[in-house]
């Protein structure tokens, strides 16, 4: 089994929601180094801007994991590195967050676009609202919420929409279908950002990938169930260790 994994945190809420099951991971397996990589600052929008970033900061041979944005800002530098990424997992990451035509199990365009105008107008309001989406089919859905607000990064609000607008950008399916390494894909079961319909349709892409769902959990399970999540990796990283 490989003994590193990079973890790439999601939108606006920094590596705080990530903690806990980096935290749980080195308690499987203590030679198991989980490390997490906050994302660029970026002015620009561009995914190959983010890539270039990441491939230069984030350590070569490694396991590559991330949660949402991260999951798929992952997939595509797995992607570019081919063999010299030892394999892929992604946490409540769709394939395309906002949905097209030949992709419709997204978030509605309309509904993206509304959320982008609210973070231009009230990037704080907007942080607030997201941090709830976030929870929503937790059982402590509020006091989650309060935990991933209090950790979050103070960024400028341009920094908020670079990243709303790159979110929008990203398309993972040809990276996804180019990656031959081992892939793991974590969905949740009450998740309000990403519909369930992306799993089925992410194994109709990839019939070779490992799919998994966490029943009754919130956007931000890696947070809400971090056990439970850091067990599903531990044995599919020896699974694919064992290869």
């Amino acid at each position: 089994m490989a003994d590193r994994l990079i973890l790439l945190p999601g939108w606006g809420l920094g590596t705080a929601p990530l903690q806990p099951l980096a935290e749980a991971l080195r308690g499987l397996d203590p030679h198991l180094q989980v490390e997490i990589e906050p994302l660029p600052l970026l002015d620009s929008s561009d995914p190959a801007d983010w890539l270039n970033a990441l491939d230069a900061s984030v350590p070569q041979d490694a396991w590559l994991g991330g949660w949402s944005l991260g999951g798929m800002l992952a997939a595509e530098l797995a992607a570019r590195r081919g063999e010299r990424c030892r394999g892929l997992l992604t946490l409540a990451s769709n394939l395309r967050f906002v949905a097209e035509p030949s992709w419709p199990a997204a978030m509605p365009a309309e509904t993206f676009a509304a959320f982008r105008q609210g973070c231009a107008a009230d990037a704080s309001a907007t942080l607030k609202r997201f941090a709830l989406l976030c929870v929503q089919g937790a059982v402590d859905a509020r006091g989650l919420s309060r935990q991933l607000l209090a950790a979050a990064p103070q960024v400028p609000p341009e920094t908020l929409l670079v990243g709303l607008d790159l979110l929008a950008n990203l398309d993972t399916r040809v990276a996804l279908q180019a990656f031959i390494g081992p892939q793991l894909h974590l969905f949740a079961g009450q998740d309000a950002l990403v519909p369930a319909a992306a799993a089925p349709a992410l194994l109709e892409l990839l019939a070779d990938v490992e799919i998994g769902l966490i029943d009754n959990a919130s956007h931000a399970f890696a947070l809400e169930r971090p056990h439970e999540v850091a067990a599903a990796i531990h044995a599919f990283l020896h699974e694919a260790g064992d290869d």
